[in-house]
């Protein structure tokens, strides 16, 4: 909604209404970052569509294949799983802070700000909830709504130097639980191969139901496993400690590290070096483990063992660095002379402008070409080959989005939640 340029002249002028963002004050490194991010999403998803696969103790990769399936899977434990979620929750909170200060802006009071980005929250846990129960179990918008509902609430309004303390100490209670059972173990002289149960974890395509013929049985488990992440799993987020990367990206949203990279680039430089090596690092012996270049026991790969903690923590620090990495790039492309590659960045900047709408197309090209009740072909492919269908999918979706650049359309999934958030109410 916007005010008439005569309604500074009425006695009683209708206060501002909330305002969406415009093309032009976008900043390139948060859609860039988006829009690589989906491509990475849709590769460290692979693995839980290979339903005819052998899994290895954390459920997460293949064991079986050749010495290419085995690479790839070394890259993705590597470069990739429990790296770009980090990646997406702190783009989240940043777009969350970056919205909420406009409406500051366009002249709306706090409390209006923070309810429009509720109905936001709320929609999209109803729309994660829709897309787990009839695609994909391993939605992550249904997830974020209740995060970002519950965090929106609480830390929105807060100052920056509360900001920092909460950022602190969410990272203290992260790392001390995450710590807790190694140096139990080592301070009892246990063995911390021992730490983990192997068996504890079903292979990943049996909780996305990827194996399943009848769509129906398949829609029953899909749901099961969507109810979980967004009713135990994101609590658990919030009682761990993990909201941290959120509030960070709160945080630098107020310092529009990205929209203005040039004003920040000894930060960035640190973040990326430093973020990249340690979250590579934190996940090298778990890779070595997979690959059966490290002799590790079982336990301790799995999903509870030190191995699986180490590179879920390191993670975090390793999805900052690559958002540094990309802000960076972002700020030497814009002064290059030449500009290279110029429709590639627009294109795949267009792809984190529809972020929503690429990430259930995702869904809508996997689950009926991949899953057993669909065409089946998950049963056929292996790490390798499977990464190359996830790179088609996203380059159909790069192709999309950009054609919806060109003529200036929102994607179909951003139109129907900006027509929800800014329902006008009685």
């Amino acid at each position: 909604m916007t005010v008439d340029a005569g309604a500074n002249r009425q006695p009683h002028a209708e206060a501002p209404g909330p305002t969406s963002i415009r093309a032009a004050e976008r900043a390139l490194a948060p859609d860039l970052g988006r829009g690589l991010m989906l491509l990475f999403i849709a590769m460290s998803n692979t693995a839980f569509h290979l339903w005819n696969s052998d899994y290895g103790p954390s459920g997460w990769q293949p064991v079986n294949g050749n010495w290419a399936d085995h690479t790839v899977q070394f890259a993705m434990i590597v470069g990739l799983d429990l790296r770009i979620y980090p990646l997406f929750a702190f783009l989240f909170g940043y777009g969350m802070m970056q919205l909420f200060l406009r409406q500051k802006a366009s002249g709306q009071d706090e409390r209006a700000a923070v309810r429009l980005l509720r109905r936001r929250s709320l929609w999209m846990i109803v729309i994660g909830f829709a897309h787990a129960s009839l695609l994909m179990a391993g939605d992550i918008v249904g997830f974020y709504g209740l995060v970002s509902l519950v965090l929106g609430w609480l830390f929105l309004r807060r100052s920056d130097r509360a900001l920092k303390w909460w950022i602190g100490t969410a990272a203290t209670v992260l790392v001390v639980l995450a710590a807790q059972p190694v140096v139990t173990t080592v301070l009892t002289g246990g063995d911390l191969g021992s730490i983990g149960d192997a068996d504890a974890t079903e292979p990943g395509s049996e909780a996305y139901a990827a194996d399943k013929e009848n769509w129906l049985a398949a829609a029953g488990t899909r749901m099961t496993t969507g109810l979980f992440l967004i009713g135990v799993a994101a609590p658990l987020v919030l009682a761990t400690g993990g909201f941290a990367i959120f509030l960070i990206g709160y945080w630098a949203a107020r310092r529009r590290i990205l929209e203005e990279p040039g004003r920040h680039l000894k930060l960035l430089r640190r973040t990326a070096v430093a973020g990249i090596a340690i979250g590579w690092l934190g996940a090298l012996p778990a890779a070595l483990a997979h690959v059966g270049a490290l002799d590790v026991p079982a336990d301790a790969q799995s999903d509870s063992g030190p191995l699986f903690t180490l590179r879920d923590v390191t993670g975090n620090v390793g999805g900052l660095g690559y958002i540094a990495a990309v802000a960076l790039f972002v700020h030497w492309w814009t002064r290059h002379p030449h500009r290279r590659g110029a429709r590639a960045i627009t294109a795949v900047s267009a792809v984190g402008k529809r972020s929503l709408s690429c990430y259930l197309t995702h869904s809508l090209l996997f689950a009926p070409l991949l899953a057993a009740w669909g065409l089946g072909l998950g049963e056929h492919l292996t790490s390798a080959s499977m990464v190359l269908v996830a790179l088609a999918v996203w380059l159909v979706t790069v192709a999309g989005a950009y054609a919806l650049e060109l003529r200036g359309k929102r994607g179909p999934a951003e139109a129907v939640l900006r027509r929800l958030m800014y329902a006008k109410r009685t």
